[in-house]
């Protein structure tokens, strides 16, 4: 069946051949408007993620409303707890960052400030052997941590592992683009989120008190991803579509450039290294 959706994807863009029938007076012109059509297959097929798509997009033009424009920064907004990093051990921020530049998703306000972790290694891979195999990547199955106090308020933990597509291919077909989550309410307007976690292991239930550093899941490749990695991001509500992200405030970090992460992302990064309370892709960072 996703070959079929693959297909009709590729075959609807046919329906630009329709824009000739403005220039030329041929009514066979006019019916290539119909392989548009074709982009109905895809869509009635995983209504749930064109559905989370149009969320996305009405977060996108109610949440500056919300705010006066005036969006939530790091120069306006300070954070109410400081957090530790979700995990054990060194991993390396492959999206983040408080500036257009290094940010995640700096149009999606909810994610505007969110960080994608995985492990890499001193060569810049993040897996060995097989790249289409979930146990080959480093960081699948290890333990995520609570990174500051607080109530769990909502989880998911019924979606299966995504396939991997290898070469760095986002599988785009999940039912939840977060995949297996977490949202603990750390503060008041508070809230943080961790995404892509492995089936069946959410070990915290929605009521229970976490504290910092407590395993509460293990790393997975549930949602739309790319490879095993985890999610992280703080938001003012418990909406996940018309939150504002939260820059994060780290404490008791250590971040130093990643050897080779060129290797696995070629995007140009700052040449400084962070020594605030804030970190940035590239970085290997790990709890002191």
């Amino acid at each position: 069946m996703k070959r079929l959706i693959r297909f009709c994807d590729k075959v609807q863009y046919m329906g630009l051949l329709g824009l000739l029938g403005l220039f030329f007076d041929n009514k066979l012109l006019n019916f290539l408007w119909l392989f548009w059509l074709f982009g109905f297959v895809g869509i009635f097929y995983n209504f749930s993620v064109f559905r989370q798509s149009l969320k996305q997009i009405g977060g996108m033009l109610t949440a500056p409303f919300r705010y006066g424009f005036h969006m939530p920064n790091a120069e306006n907004y300070q954070c109410k707890v400081q957090y530790s990093l979700p995990f054990q051990g060194a991993w390396t921020a492959v999206n983040g960052g408080i500036d257009k530049k290094h940010s995640h998703s700096w149009s999606i306000q909810t994610q505007r400030y969110a960080y994608d972790f995985v492990i890499l290694d001193e060569e810049g891979h993040s897996f060995s052997g097989e790249d289409t195999k979930l146990t080959n990547y480093y960081s699948y199955g290890r333990e995520i941590l609570a990174p500051a106090d607080g109530e769990v308020v909502e989880i998911r933990d019924k979606y299966p592992d995504s396939p991997l597509l290898g070469r760095g291919q986002a599988d785009c077909s999940a039912r939840d683009i977060r995949g297996n989550y977490i949202l603990i309410r750390h503060a008041d307007k508070e809230y943080g989120l961790l995404a892509h976690l492995k089936p069946g292991s959410v070990c915290v239930k929605v009521g229970d008190t976490v504290k910092r550093g407590q395993c509460i899941a293990f790393c997975g490749n549930s949602g739309n991803t790319s490879e095993p990695h985890l999610h992280f991001h703080l938001q003012d509500d418990m909406n996940f579509y018309t939150s504002a992200g939260l820059p994060i405030e780290f404490a008791g970090i250590i971040s130093l450039p990643a050897p080779n992460y060129s290797a696995y992302d070629p995007r140009p990064v700052s040449t400084a290294v962070s020594n605030s309370k804030y970190i940035f892709r590239s970085l290997r960072v790990s709890n002191t």
